[in-house]
């Protein structure tokens, strides 16, 4: 028997991986607009005996036995709420219904009990453009990503959704728990950059979309000098490299002065005819306003300064974190005159 050609194996392997994979975003898509409507035909019926309390409860309960009685599991109380929440929350949103047309229930599901419609749609759009796992999805919810996103005055405007620019790209802080380092510990600096390597893959995520790995310890060298990066990125989207500095102390003005440094000779020496301006992150696990205020991150579009957090704060202690940022850009545009 003649061994089949690989290239043509290949090519109807390639045919059978796009039929199945259209077949389930078609059955998923079906059943995505099942469940709307199935929980538009609750709230419908419901509406008729809004005079009686325990009507909706009732409805819902009996519905669910009809329904597993005949279609087998899947249509439990907890389920048909669901569903109702979902048309609830998407009724008058045409362009999330949309999105969540693209997305499975999972997904979903986590998404509309985000109370802020504006956030819920950044949350749709980047799972679907950026492929996250519901377990991704979750984590980045439960971390506040969007929230630590540093442009907090440009989220009014929903630049999050409608455009980006840098600061777009940037967060403070930057969450890493699953370094699984303690953050009560005299940390080195080494210690920091070699677990941050052995998590790129969760590293990438975290920082964000768009960003590719270039280097560890990457050297720069002028006529006299050699200087060694902590990391470097690039960016597809910004096109630009990042650097990224690590300390594991609070930040100082030396430590602003070398990262301004290490941004100008990187873009006299690494930066291509098309590539925009590097940024420069400093990562430090703490910072205070003043010596933000008084240095050159102040009024720069390319240098920033972000505490980053060993394990998972609490929902109070990313509120706190997050006022005392959107305070400071906003004393920062108040100087400036914006």
């Amino acid at each position: 028997m003649k061994e089949i050609d690989n290239t043509f194996y290949s090519d109807i392997r390639a045919i059978l991986h796009q039929a199945r994979t259209k077949a389930y975003s078609s059955v998923n898509s079906a059943m995505i607009e099942a469940y709307w409507s199935i929980g538009k035909r609750i709230v419908d019926e419901e509406q008729k005996g809004k005079d009686r309390a325990d009507y909706g409860a009732s409805l819902i309960k009996n519905l669910s036995i009809a329904l597993n009685a005949e279609f087998g599991k899947g249509f439990s109380i907890a389920n048909l709420k669901n569903f109702r929440q979902f048309y609830l929350t998407f009724k008058d949103d045409q362009k999330g219904y949309t999105l969540c047309s693209q997305l499975n229930w999972s997904h979903i599901r986590l998404i509309m009990r985000i109370d802020s419609p504006d956030i819920r749609k950044y949350y749709l759009k980047e799972s679907k453009s950026q492929e996250w796992s519901v377990r991704q999805l979750q984590r980045n919810i439960n971390s506040h990503y969007y929230e630590r996103l540093l442009s907090s005055s440009d989220k009014e405007s929903n630049s999050l959704i409608e455009k980006e620019n840098t600061r777009d790209f940037i967060k403070d802080p930057y969450v890493l728990e699953f370094l699984n380092l303690p953050e009560n510990i005299n940390l080195k600096e080494s210690t920091l950059e070699k677990n941050i390597t052995n998590n790129l893959q969760a590293f990438l995520l975290e920082i964000g979309k768009g960003f590719s790995f270039v280097g560890r310890q990457f050297r720069i060298s002028t006529e006299t000098s050699h200087f060694y990066i902590d990391l470097v990125f690039y960016n597809y989207i910004l096109k630009c490299f990042v650097v990224i500095d690590l300390k594991t102390g609070k930040l100082t003005h030396q430590d602003i002065g070398q990262m301004y440094m290490y941004v100008r000779i990187f873009d006299d020496l690494k930066r291509g005819e098309d590539d925009n301006p590097a940024i420069g992150i400093i990562l430090c696990s703490d910072k205070e306003d003043t010596v933000v205020r008084y240095s050159v991150l102040k009024d720069s579009e390319q240098l920033f300064a972000s505490k980053y957090r060993l394990i998972l704060p609490t929902e109070e202690e990313l509120k706190a974190e997050l006022e005392r940022e959107i305070q400071l850009i906003e004393e920062q545009q108040r100087s400036n005159g914006k």
